[in-house]
C-alpha cells in the first residue's frame, strides 16, 4: 500500500451559498482514494477537522511571482495526487505556469500550484527544468478546480485534467503563412485577381491562410501566389493559434417585446455590476429567451470580459451559432467533442489569452481557462445532459454557479421548465427570477390535448392512435409538419423468442439488447456492446421465432411509412448520425421543410425551431411516470412541456397530443392545464414531506467488483460501521443490488446516504470511507447529490 497523505478537501460550507445548495458538484469513481483516506486518518484524531490543503493556504500569494530558487509546490499532470516541492528556476516562476520537472530519472509536466509543502529538505530540492510555452492557469481557475475537487472528494489531478484536455498545450506556438493586402498596385488585372483583392479590401484588419483566401475569393492558390510575387499581396508568418473574429457589439438585434426589454435591462445591470449573481430566466417555449440573454452577452463583452454559453446538445450549436453571427456579425468560438484537435488547442489558448470573447459549447467548456469570465449562460438548464455520468461526474449547471462565484461573474439559467432545485432557489430568494410569459410575434402557445388510449380502437402491434393519425393527415393536407415523439432509441427495447420465452440480453450487463434494425444490429445501451441480429434463438435454437416487443423510433418510422406512404419522414436519434456535422445538417434540412413527419427521441425536444411544425404527438406520455427515480414526475413534466413547445412556433397555431392510458394522472393534468407553478409547488411539497432534495442532501455510494459477493460483503460492512455518518444525523439506506446490477462485467451494489441540508456531508463521508480497506479489484464510487439511481 503506497504511503498516503491528508486528503485535500474543504468543508461544504465554503461553497457559495453554504450547505443549503443542492445538486452542486459531483462524485467520482475513487479508484485509489479509500486507502489514502484510511492512512491519512492515522495521522490525526478522528474528530479533528482536516488541515487546510496547500492550495488554499497559498491563495493570497497566487499572483506574486516566485523568486529564483524559492520553494514551490508543483502539481503533476498525472495520477499522483499531491504537490511536489522544487526550486523555482533562475528567471523565477509565475503561479499557474506549466513547467517540466525531474521525477526520478524522467521529466514530467506539472503546474506551479503555490508555495511548497516543506516535506523535502532544502538540500534535496531539485530545480524546475524549464517553463513551457503555455498560458498559466489563473488564480480563479485554480481556486475553482481546487474547491470542486474538495467538495466532491475528487483527487485534484483528476479535476485538473478536465481543464487541460487539449492537444499540444505545452509544445509552444506553431507558425503558418498568412496573407493580407500589399502596398503595390499591378497593371494587368484579371477577374480572379480582382476577387482576391476585393476580399482583402473588405477585411483590411484580417489575415487569411492561403486556403481561406482562395476559398473566399473562389480562385486557385496560384492566383494568390502570383499576386505575392508582384507585391499586391503580402505573405507573412503568424501564430497558428490566432484570435477569433471580433464581434460587433454595436450591431442591433431583433426588436424586443416589452417583457423581453425588461428582462434584458435587468441582465445588463447584472453584467455592469461585475459581481456574482445568478438569475433564473424562465420563459415559455418560443418566448425569445435567447435574444434576451444575448443582450447580457453584449453588455459583458462591452465590459471587456468574456462570456460562455452552454448548450445541452451538440446538435443545437449549428442553429445557435447562426443566430450569434446574425446578431454580432461574426461567429462565436465553439467547443464540443466534434471539434478537431487543432481547433481545441486554438480555443484553449485563446480563452486563456483573451483571443476568444464568446464561447459556445457543451458542458466541458466550463473547464476552459478563461482570462476574465464575466458571464455563464446555461441554456435549457433543466436538461439531464449537463450531468456527466461517466469518469469524473459533475453537473455543469451547478459547477457554473460555483465558478461564477469565484470569478465574480453573472450566471443565467434559462429554461421553460427549470429543475426543481433552481425553481426552489428562486422561490427562497437565493436566485433572482425573470419571467417571459408569452411567445414573441404572432405565435401563441399550442393547445394541449390528451388522447385516452383506453378508448382508442388501435390495431395490435400499432402505436399511433386513429385520433393522432387523423391529426397528422390534416397537417399533410395543409403542407405542415408533424412531430411524433417516443423516448426510445432503436427498433424495439426487447427481443423475445416466442418458442422458449428467452429475451436477448447483453453478455456484460444486466440489460436487454436493443434491436437497431436500420443498422441490422443489437446494441446494449449500457456498455455499447453490439452483435449482429441472430437468425435463431441463442437459447433454444428455434429459427424465425425472435420477435420485437415494444416500440422504438425505428419501429415507429416503419408504422408511419405504412400509414402515410407518400409522406417524407425523418428520424432524429443520436445513434443514427455518425458525426455532429451530419446531425446538424439533418436538423437544418428539416427546419427548411425537407420532411413532412419528424420521428424522434428526446433529441428533438431540446430547443429546435421548426417553423412549419404545427403538431407534436407524444406516443407514450406515461413512459417516465413511474419507477424508483425521485425526479420521475419532474422529468416527465419537463419533457412533455418541451416536446409540446415545438409546435406552433411561427404564425400557424400549434397543437400537442399526448397519448396516455392515465389521463387523470396529476402530471398529465398539470400539463393539460399549463399549470407550471402549480406543478412545481405540488412537487416541492411532496419532496418536503418525504425529506428529499432540495430539502435534504443525498450521496450515492456504489461498490463494484467482478465478484458479486465481494461487493455485497463490503457494502454490508460499510452499512454496519456508519458512526461518522450517525454523528451528523445522516441515514444509510441499503445495501441493495443496483437496478442495473451488472455493467461491463462488474457487479454493482448501492447504498444511499441522506442528511439534513446543513450537515457536513462530505467530511462525514470521508471519515466513514477512511475506516475501510478496499481490495484493488473493488471500486468505490461516491456521487454527491446524485441525479441517477441506476
Amino acid at each position: 500500500m503506497p504511503k498516503a497523505r491528508a486528503p485535500k478537501r474543504i468543508a461544504p460550507a465554503a461553497l457559495p451559498g453554504g450547505p443549503e445548495r443542492e445538486g452542486d458538484p459531483f462524485g467520482l469513481d475513487l479508484m485509489d482514494v479509500p486507502a489514502a483516506l484510511a492512512e491519512s486518518r492515522a495521522e490525526a484524531p478522528p474528530e479533528a477537522a482536516p488541515a487546510p490543503p496547500a492550495w488554499r493556504m497559498a491563495e493570497p500569494a497566487y499572483e506574486d511571482r516566485f523568486a529564483p530558487g524559492e520553494r514551490v509546490g508543483i502539481l503533476p499532470l498525472g495520477a499522483l495526487d499531491r504537490l511536489l516541492d522544487y526550486k523555482a528556476s533562475a528567471e523565477g516562476l509565475a503561479p499557474g505556469a506549466f513547467v517540466e520537472v525531474p521525477l526520478g530519472p524522467r521529466q514530467i509536466v506539472g503546474i506551479v500550484w503555490g508555495p511548497g509543502t516543506g516535506e523535502v529538505p532544502e538540500a534535496r530540492l531539485r530545480p524546475v527544468t524549464r517553463v513551457l510555452d503555455a498560458p498559466p492557469l489563473r488564480a480563479p481557475m485554480r481556486e475553482f478546480l481546487g474547491r470542486a475537487a474538495d467538495y466532491t472528494l475528487t483527487p485534484l489531478p483528476a479535476m485538473v485534467r478536465l481543464a487541460t484536455r487539449a492537444p499540444g498545450l505545452t509544445e509552444g506556438q506553431a507558425m503558418r503563412h498568412v496573407y493580407r493586402m500589399g502596398p503595390r498596385e499591378i497593371g494587368r488585372m484579371t477577374d480572379a485577381r480582382t476577387r482576391v483583392l476585393a476580399v482583402l479590401r473588405d477585411h483590411p484588419e484580417m489575415s487569411f491562410t492561403l486556403g481561406e483566401l482562395a476559398g473566399m475569393a473562389g480562385v486557385g492558390t496560384a492566383v494568390i501566389k502570383g499576386l505575392v510575387q508582384q507585391g499586391a499581396v503580402l505573405e507573412a508568418e503568424a501564430a497558428r493559434d490566432r484570435p477569433y473574429p471580433v464581434l460587433d457589439l454595436d450591431a442591433k438585434g431583433v426588436s424586443l417585446t416589452p417583457d423581453q426589454m425588461l428582462a434584458a435591462a435587468a441582465l445588463r445591470i447584472g453584467a455592469e455590476a461585475r459581481s456574482y449573481n445568478t438569475t433564473l430566466l424562465k420563459g415559455v417555449t418560443g418566448s425569445g429567451k435567447t435574444e434576451v440573454y444575448l443582450e447580457a452577452v453584449a453588455e459583458t463583452l462591452r465590459q471587456g470580459r468574456q462570456a460562455l454559453v452552454l448548450l445541452p446538445e451538440i446538435a443545437l450549436t449549428g442553429a445557435f451559432l447562426a443566430r450569434v453571427e446574425h446578431r454580432f456579425g461574426a461567429p462565436a468560438a465553439e467547443w464540443h467533442s466534434g471539434m478537431t484537435q487543432t481547433e481545441r488547442r486554438r480555443l484553449w489558448r485563446m480563452t486563456a489569452t483573451g483571443g476568444a470573447s464568446l464561447v459556445v459549447g457543451a458542458r466541458s467548456a466550463l473547464f476552459l481557462p478563461f482570462r476574465d469570465l464575466g458571464l455563464v449562460v446555461v441554456d435549457e438548464e433543466h436538461d439531464t445532459s449537463y450531468k456527466q455520468e461517466d469518469g469524473v461526474l459533475y453537473n455543469a449547471r451547478d459547477m457554473a454557479v460555483l465558478r461564477a462565484s469565484i470569478e465574480k461573474s453573472q450566471v443565467i439559467l434559462a429554461s421553460a421548465t427549470p429543475c426543481l432545485e433552481s425553481w426552489h432557489n428562486a422561490e427562497i430568494g437565493k436566485y433572482a427570477r425573470l419571467t417571459l410569459p408569452a411567445r414573441v410575434g404572432l405565435a401563441v402557445l399550442p393547445t394541449v390535448k390528451a388522447v385516452d388510449m383506453r378508448l382508442e380502437d388501435i390495431a395490435r402491434g400499432n402505436w399511433v392512435s386513429p385520433t393522432l393519425a387523423n391529426a397528422v393527415a390534416h397537417r399533410l393536407e395543409r403542407e405542415e409538419q408533424s412531430l411524433l415523439f417516443i423516448n426510445r432509441r432503436g427498433y424495439a427495447p426487447v427481443t423475445l423468442c416466442r418458442s422458449c420465452g428467452h429475451q436477448l440480453g447483453c453478455p456484460h450487463c444486466d440489460a436487454r439488447l436493443v434491436e437497431h434494425r436500420f443498422m441490422r444490429r443489437l446494441m446494449c445501451h449500457q456498455c455499447g456492446e453490439t452483435q449482429p441480429m441472430p437468425i435463431a434463438c441463442p437459447d433454444c435454437g428455434a429459427e424465425g421465432k425472435l420477435s420485437p416487443v415494444g416500440p422504438g423510433v425505428e419501429r415507429l418510422a416503419e408504422e408511419v411509412a405504412s400509414l402515410f406512404p407518400t409522406a417524407r419522414t425523418a428520424v432524429l436519434s443520436s445513434d443514427l448520425y455518425g458525426s455532429a456535422k451530419s446531425l446538424k445538417e439533418a436538423i437544418e434540412q428539416i427546419a427548411d421543410g425537407a420532411a413532412d413527419i419528424i420521428i424522434g427521441t428526446q433529441l428533438v425536444a431540446k430547443g429546435h425551431n421548426f417553423p412549419k411544425l404545427t403538431l407534436a404527438g407524444v406516443i407514450d406520455a406515461d413512459l417516465g411516470l413511474y419507477g424508483s427515480d425521485l425526479r420521475a414526475a419532474e422529468r416527465t413534466f419537463a419533457l412533455m412541456r418541451q416536446v409540446s413547445g415545438r409546435a406552433g412556433r411561427a404564425d400557424a397555431p400549434g397543437e400537442a397530443m399526448l397519448q396516455t392510458y392515465q389521463p387523470h394522472h396529476p402530471v398529465i393534468q398539470a400539463i393539460l392545464r399549463g399549470d407550471d407553478e402549480g406543478f412545481w409547488r405540488a412537487e416541492a411539497d411532496g419532496r418536503r414531506m418525504a425529506g428529499m432534495p432540495p430539502f435534504s442532501r443525498l450521496a450515492g455510494i456504489v461498490l463494484s467488483s467482478e465478484d458479486a459477493q465481494d461487493a455485497m460483503d463490503k457494502a454490508v460492512e460499510m452499512a454496519r460501521n456508519k458512526e461518522p455518518l450517525a454523528k451528523i444525523g445522516a441515514e444509510v439506506w441499503g445495501p441493495a443490488p443496483a437496478p442495473i446490477a451488472r455493467v461491463r462485467g462488474r457487479h454493482r451494489v448501492r447504498l444511499l446516504v441522506k442528511a439534513d441540508r446543513g450537515a457536513p456531508l462530505q467530511d462525514a463521508i470521508a471519515r466513514w470511507a477512511a475506516q475501510f480497506r478496499f481490495p484493488s479489484d473493488l471500486r468505490l464510487t461516491i456521487d454527491i447529490d446524485p441525479q441517477s439511481f441506476m
